[in-house]
């Protein structure tokens, strides 16, 4: 029997780059953009509202500054956790807002 042998050198394999770019990737981090940028948003106006309430009498109701004195922490750490969920969004993924 005749056995031919093929040395590394007789086969050439091309260089193979993969390719992890998915189109429907790019979607989702859009989508998530707004819905950080929405959340961060609604927040902001939730604490200007909440500290101006607190910090002026006059301007708003029993009600508001009730309800203001007691959400004002929970408020703040929304803020925070939102702000550490954009940070690493950017980190990781190239944070757009989507404007």
């Amino acid at each position: 029997m005749y056995y031919s042998q093929s040395y590394p050198a007789d086969v050439d394999i091309p260089d193979i780059e993969p390719d992890f770019s998915a189109p429907f990737f790019q979607g989702f981090q859009v989508v998530a953009s707004y819905i950080l940028a929405g959340a961060m948003i609604v927040v902001l106006i939730m604490l200007i509202i909440a500290g101006a309430a607190l910090a002026f009498r006059g301007l708003a109701s029993d009600r508001v500054r009730t309800w203001a004195g007691e959400n004002i922490l929970w408020i703040f750490i929304a803020a925070a956790v939102l702000g550490a969920a954009s940070g690493l969004f950017q980190w990781f993924i190239n944070f757009d807002f989507g404007f």
